[in-house]
């Protein structure tokens, strides 16, 4: 399998499936961009050139870690709407997260953290 990229490895009855972290992020994306309110996820000045330099688009924003009994900790960087509530934001990402991850995969998340990284403000009509 490529190099640098994590696994998670699940032995089911008839074989074993193999669970890249770019599919995982890749559905955390999709998570956290579908929840109201969010306008998009944040990233860093270092993560857009390596992005540029390695042409990976998936992820932005998101960073994962696997534990040794194949739980994930995950991060989120997002923007908010102006004049939605932060918290209650912050918490229904978390849910759909937890519910897209656990669903999708069968993996258990033991956490998600959400750093609300800016406001967009609404466009001028």
């Amino acid at each position: 399998m490529a190099e640098n990229k994590q696994y998670i490895t699940q032995t089911q009855e008839n074989g074993t499936v193999h669970i890249s972290e770019d599919v995982i992020s890749s559905i955390v994306s999709v998570a956290v961009c579908e929840v109201e309110g969010v306008t998009g996820l944040s990233t860093k000045l270092g993560a857009e050139i390596a992005d540029f330099v390695s042409k990976k688009n998936w992820g932005k924003g998101v960073k994962l870690v696997i534990t040794e009994d194949s739980r994930l900790n995950i991060t989120c960087n997002i923007n908010v709407a102006y004049g939605q509530t932060v918290v209650a934001v912050a918490q229904a990402v978390q849910e759909s997260v937890v519910s897209a991850v656990e669903s999708m995969t069968g993996l258990q998340v033991s956490n998600v953290d959400v750093n609300v990284c800016g406001i967009a403000q609404k466009e001028a009509e």
